[in-house]
């Protein structure tokens, strides 16, 4: 008998939700808000969210495995689920609210006793932390740069070497990171995390700007049987003359489209056996350290001096079908000889494996 899988989304346009105004994951035209300075600033409120095209992508997969029913991840969600009973529950709903809304879902998986994929609540809550995680990281001796957490321009300490990136401290998909987030100056660093706190209203990160190569690594599986898929560096030579070499919400979202893609990535990544061992051996130390399971996508870049250095670590990466989207999860897995089939059967074995029960395809 084929298990039942649920595939938990985020709230749909158009549906019953506690927030019906939802922008898909890959806005047509960003429409511009009102900025400091006249500068531009895109309406990002829901980036962190899948369109309908990567949710049926993904149900499709499943449907390989076993019977699968879809499930919204809004506030009707507790009571549907217990409903359904799923025999596993394939996560990968970004929450609705707070700084623990990724770790909703599987926290009610758990209330009632439902496998699941993916990582636990307590490694999602502290992920998608940007300081959480860094504090974590640097009690392990795992490199990370330099920051300090912010929640009032007045109170920033001039102690970090220059240039900054800013971001929000718990927001994904380059929420809140732009052009303007790279600061050469502390009146840019005050002006920036100003913006931050007001548009967010959660406390901005400062974290020295690193001025090596950058990769994007991705984990599948679980010790004994976890890899890492092919690397993936991304080329800021591509971006507009004067873009400082960052991959921010522009490059994601407007420069990067379907019809023109960006041709930022290069995987798998032109580097040296040496080099790529220590990518490897930095990211698994990241993915353990913070206890993932199953996947997660780790965000690496270099120092001056070659040294590579953990940015961030995803554990509910996205994964967008269409290869021109630039999605670098599955574009790791294509070059690993993974469809996006396969990558999603792969990581809903690795999740059965951890329960004791099989899955077919």
């Amino acid at each position: 008998m084929k298990p039942t899988a649920a595939a938990i989304s985020s709230p749909q346009q158009g549906e019953s939700s506690p927030n019906p105004t939802l922008a898909p994951n890959f806005p047509k035209n960003p429409a511009p808000v009102s900025a400091p300075a006249g500068q531009p600033e895109f309406e990002d409120t829901f980036a962190e969210w899948d369109d309908e095209s990567t949710i049926a992508a993904i149900e499709r997969a499943l449907g390989l495995a076993g019977e699968v029913v879809r499930l919204e991840a809004d506030s009707e969600f507790p009571v549907k689920l217990r409903e359904t009973r799923p025999d596993i529950l394939f996560n990968f709903a970004e929450g609705l609210t707070g700084p623990s809304r990724e770790s909703h879902v599987p926290a009610f998986c758990e209330f009632w006793g439902i496998p699941y994929t993916g990582s636990d609540p307590v490694t999602l809550g502290i992920c998608l932390d940007k300081a959480r995680t860094k504090e974590g990281l640097l009690h392990h001796g795992i490199p990370t740069p330099e920051f300090q957490v912010v929640d009032n321009p007045d109170r920033i300490r001039p102690t970090l070497r220059l240039p900054a990136i800013v971001k929000p401290l718990y927001e994904g998909s380059s929420k809140g990171i732009s052009q303007r987030s790279y600061c050469s100056t502390w009146q840019e660093v005050e002006d920036e995390v100003a913006r931050i706190v007001e548009r967010y209203r959660e406390p901005a990160i400062v974290e020295r700007f690193l001025g090596g190569r950058e990769f994007t690594v991705a984990v599948l599986g679980n010790d004994g049987d976890g890899r890492v898929l092919p690397i993936v560096e991304l080329d800021f030579g591509t971006l507009p003359n004067g873009a400082p070499p960052l991959y921010g919400f522009e490059a994601k979202w407007i420069w990067d489209r379907p019809e023109n893609p960006l041709k930022i990535f290069h995987c798998p990544a032109r580097v040296t056996p040496e080099l790529e061992r220590r990518i490897e051996a930095i990211a698994m130390a990241a993915f353990r350290t913070l206890r993932c399971r199953d996947w997660a996508r780790i965000d690496v870049r270099c120092d001056e001096a070659g040294e590579p250095h953990i940015l961030e670590v995803n554990p509910l990466p996205g994964v967008i079908p269409d290869p021109d989207a630039n999605s670098c999860y599955p574009k790791a897995a294509r070059a690993a000889g993974l469809s996006f089939d396969e990558l999603i059967l792969a990581v809903l074995r690795a999740a059965a494996a951890r329960y004791d029960f099989p899955v077919s395809s």
